[in-house]
C-alpha cells in the first residue's frame, strides 16, 4: 500500500484548466501519450511561466533568456501547452498534431523541432543533467564577460523532474557535481506524485530525496503543496534568494489531477484518459469548452510576447551600454553566442598542421591530442575541457587550463568518476551556446556514457569526445580496460564522426575537423602507445579531411590490392606493403581515420581511393564486423573478435595475430 500523503487538492481555474484540457485532448487525439504529469504539474507551471520565467516567445534564441528543461520528457504536452499559450510559434494545429510525423510536437521534446525547446528529453535523468551543464555555462560565461555595472549574462536554469529522473543514476552524478560547484542559478522542481508506470513507487523507491540533495550541498525546500499557487510562489522566492546553492523544490502533487476517477493512479501516467473520463474531467475542473478551444481571455492572460519583448528590449539597452564601454568583449560575446569560429581560424589551423608535420614526432596519439589542444585552445577561448578523473592519462589539460570552481569560472571541469554525467552535462553546455565542450575518458568507458553520446548526435551538438587507450595496445590493464567492440559500436551511431588517427598530423586534422563541425559530435580514439610519424605530401595532408585517402601508393606497378587501416595499425599496413613489394606484389595503403567523413565524399573520390574490383584487406585492432562493408565478403579483415588479455602490448599484438606478417599473408590469401 502507498504511504499516506497529505496533499491540498487544486483550486481549479481557467489558467490551469487550459493546460489540463490541452494535455488530455492532445493525448486522446493522438491515442497515445502521458497526460498525468501535465495535469499534475499545471499549478507549478502556471506560477513559474507567468510570474518568474524570463523568456521572449518572439525570440526563442535570446542570449540571456532563462533556460527551461522538462527532464520528465514523457510529460511533453505540458511544455507544448506552455509554449502555445505563452505565444511561441506553436499553433493549435501543432497541438492537434501531437505525436504525428514531422510535427512540431513529437512524443518527447526534441531540440530543433519546436521553438522554445532547449534540449531533447525522454531518457530520464538526462534532462536535469543537461540543465546542470546549462547552469555551468551561464556561470562560466558570466565570469568571462560580466564587468562591474554590466551584467549581460544573468539568467537561471529551471528544471521539472520526477521520480524516474531521480532513480536514474546519472541524476546522482550531475546533481552531486552541481552542489559541489554551488550552481545558485539552478532551480529544480521535483514532481513528487509517488507514481510511476508500474504503480505507486513505495515498493521500489523509498529514498529520502530531501536528505539526499542536502548531502549534495543543495538548498532543499521540502513538502511544498504542489497545487497551491502561493506555496509554490513562496518556494520560488526562497530559491531565488539563495545564490550560493542550487535549489530543489519538492512539490507534493497528485498525478493526473483533475481526472476524477483516474487521478493518483498509474492509469493516467502513460495512456489516454478515454472519452468518458475526459468528459468527467471537464466537468470536474470547470472547463466547458470544446477540445482545443481556448477562450480569448485565457489566451490573453497567458500570452507573454509583449512582456518578453519588453524584457529583451531592456536587456538590449544594457548590452548596448556594455558594448560602448567594452566593445571588444561585446563583439566576442556576439561571436561566441552565434557559434562562429574566430577570425583567422583557417590560417591558424594551417600553421598548426604545418608545424606538426614538420616536427614529424613519434608519440602516442593521446599526446598528439594534448599538443593539438595546446595549439588550438589559445585561439579558441570558447573551448572548455574536462575528464572523468583521468586528466593525467587522457592528457586533456593544457598550459592555459583553469578549473571551474564554486568561486569562479574557468575553462576546465574536473568531472570526477562520472562518465555518463560528464557527457550529458557537456551536452547541456553545448546546448546553452557560447562554449565548445570536450570530454575525456578511456575508450572502454565510453560505454558508461553511451546514451549521452547518442543524445549529442541526435541533437546535432558540437561536443568532442576524447577517448584514449583505444585498443589492446594499452597492455597490462587487461580485458576490463581493453576496447574490442567500442570503435565499431560507436560507428553505428548516426551523425557521430569517429576518428582513429594514426599519427600527429592526422590527430591535429581530426581536432580541427571536430572543432569546425557545427552539426554534430566527434569522437577521437587515441592510442596509449607511441605511433610512428607517417610522411605525406601537402595533397595527402589536405586529403586527411576526406576521412579516407591514399597514404602510400604501390611503388612498383599498378596496385593488385588495397590495405585499409586505422590508428596504430597503419604502421602494420605500411610494413606489410614493403613485405609484399619485396615479393613483387604491389599494394596500396589507405588510411581511413574517419569512415563517416569518407562516406560523405562524392562517389568519384571514394572510387578513386577504393577502386571497384580491387581486392581489399582491412586491419584494425578491434571488432572486424564493420569492415566487411569495405572489403566485401571476398575480402579479408585482420582484427580482434574476442576479449583481450593482461600482458605487455607487443606480446598481445603477436598473440592475437595483429602483425604486419599477418596482414601480408591475408593479402596473399585474398589474391589467391
Amino acid at each position: 500500500m502507498p504511504n499516506a500523503r497529505s496533499i491540498t487538492p487544486p483550486a481549479f481555474n481557467p489558467l490551469t484548466g487550459a493546460i489540463r484540457a490541452l494535455a488530455m485532448d492532445a493525448v486522446q487525439k493522438a491515442k497515445s501519450g502521458h497526460p498525468g504529469a501535465p495535469m499534475g504539474m499545471a499549478e507549478i507551471a502556471e506560477v513559474l511561466w507567468r510570474r518568474y520565467l524570463k523568456h521572449n516567445p518572439a525570440d526563442p534564441k535570446w542570449a540571456d533568456r532563462d533556460r527551461f528543461v522538462m527532464s520528465n520528457g514523457h510529460g511533453s504536452m505540458l511544455v507544448y501547452a506552455l509554449l502555445h499559450l505563452t505565444g511561441y510559434d506553436v499553433s493549435i494545429d501543432d497541438i492537434k498534431n501531437f505525436r504525428q510525423l514531422h510535427s512540431k510536437t513529437p512524443g518527447h521534446p526534441e531540440y530543433g523541432y519546436t521553438p522554445g525547446i532547449e534540449t531533447t528529453t525522454g531518457p530520464l535523468g538526462q534532462g536535469v543533467t543537461n540543465a546542470v551543464g546549462m547552469a555551468i555555462a551561464e556561470k562560466v560565461l558570466a565570469d568571462t564577460f560580466n564587468r562591474p555595472g554590466h551584467e549581460i549574462v544573468d539568467h537561471r536554469t529551471w528544471v521539472f523532474l520526477g521520480d524516474g529522473c531521480l532513480m536514474e543514476g546519472v541524476s546522482h552524478e550531475a546533481c552531486s557535481l552541481a552542489g559541489t560547484l554551488g550552481l545558485g542559478k539552478l532551480i529544480a522542481f521535483y514532481d513528487d506524485n509517488n507514481i510511476s508506470i508500474d504503480g505507486h513507487v513505495d515498493g521500489w523507491f523509498s529514498d529520502d530525496t530531501p536528505k539526499r540533495f542536502e548531502a549534495y550541498g543543495w538548498q532543499v525546500i521540502p513538502d511544498v503543496q504542489g497545487h497551491d499557487a502561493e506555496a509554490i510562489d513562496a518556494a520560488i522566492r526562497e530559491a531565488i534568494a539563495n545564490t550560493e546553492q542550487p535549489t530543489l523544490i519538492c512539490c507534493k502533487t497528485i498525478i493526473g489531477a483533475g481526472a476524477p476517477n483516474k487521478q493518483d493512479t498509474h492509469d493516467v501516467h502513460g495512456a489516454p484518459l478515454g472519452d468518458a473520463e475526459i468528459a468527467a474531467a471537464r466537468e470536474f475542473i470547470g472547463w466547458p469548452h470544446a477540445p482545443f478551444e481556448i477562450p480569448e481571455d485565457v489566451r490573453s492572460a497567458w500570452n507573454r510576447r509583449e512582456a518578453g519583448t519588453a524584457a529583451q528590449r531592456e536587456w538590449q539597452q544594457r548590452f548596448d551600454a556594455y558594448a560602448a564601454a567594452h566593445p571588444g568583449l561585446a563583439a566576442e560575446f556576439r561571436r561566441r553566442m552565434t557559434g562562429t569560429l574566430p577570425g583567422g581560424w583557417v590560417d591558424h589551423v594551417e600553421n598548426v598542421i604545418a608545424s606538426v608535420t614538420a616536427k614529424a614526432e613519434t608519440i602516442a596519439t593521446r599526446k598528439a591530442s594534448q599538443n593539438s589542444i595546446e595549439a588550438f585552445a589559445p585561439a579558441l577561448p570558447e573551448l572548455i575541457g574536462g575528464s572523468a578523473d583521468l586528466a593525467g592519462s587522457n592528457l586533456t589539460l593544457w598550459s592555459g587550463s583553469k578549473g571551474v570552481s564554486r568561486e569562479a569560472g574557468g575553462n576546465y571541469l574536473y568531472y570526477g568518476v562520472r562518465e555518463f554525467g560528464m557527457v550529458a552535462i557537456a551536452n547541456g553546455i553545448a546546448l546553452h551556446g557560447g562554449l565548445i565542450p570536450y570530454t575525456a575518458t578511456f575508450l572502454i568507458f565510453s560505454d558508461y556514457a553511451r546514451n549521452a553520446i547518442r543524445m549529442a548526435a541526435l541533437m546535432k551538438q558540437r561536443q568532442i569526445f576524447v577517448f584514449t587507450h583505444d585498443s589492446i595496445g594499452l597492455g597490462e590493464d587487461g580485458p576490463t580496460h581493453q576496447p574490442v567492440e567500442q570503435a565499431a559500436s560507436l560507428r553505428l551511431i548516426p551523425r557521430l564522426d569517429v576518428w582513429r588517427p594514426c599519427d600527429t598530423t592526422e590527430t591535429a586534422v581530426a581536432w580541427a575537423c571536430a572543432i569546425e563541425r557545427a552539426d554534430g559530435p566527434s569522437a577521437l580514439l587515441l592510442s596509449r602507445q607511441n605511433l610512428p610519424f607517417q610522411s605525406r605530401d601537402s595533397a595527402q595532408v589536405a586529403a586527411i579531411r576526406s576521412g579516407g585517402y591514399i597514404l602510400s601508393e604501390a611503388g612498383n606497378g599498378a596496385p593488385q590490392a588495397v590495405i585499409i587501416a586505422t590508428g596504430s595499425e597503419v604502421t602494420l599496413a605500411i610494413e606489410a606493403q614493403k613485405t609484399l613489394a619485396a615479393k613483387g606484389v604491389p599494394v596500396r595503403v589507405v588510411s581511413m581515420p574517419c569512415c563517416e567523413l569518407f562516406e560523405r565524399q562524392d562517389a568519384e573520390w571514394r572510387d578513386t581511393v577504393l577502386p571497384k574490383g580491387l581486392p581489399r584487406v582491412a586491419v584494425e585492432a578491434g571488432s572486424t564486423t564493420g569492415w566487411y562493408k569495405y572489403v566485401g565478403l571476398e575480402g579479408g579483415v585482420i582484427g580482434l573478435d574476442r576479449f583481450g588479455e593482461s600482458a605487455p602490448a607487443g606480446e598481445l599484438f603477436v598473440t592475437f595475430g595483429i602483425t604486419a606478417d599477418a596482414v601480408a599473408a591475408e593479402v596473399e590469401r585474398v589474391l589467391g
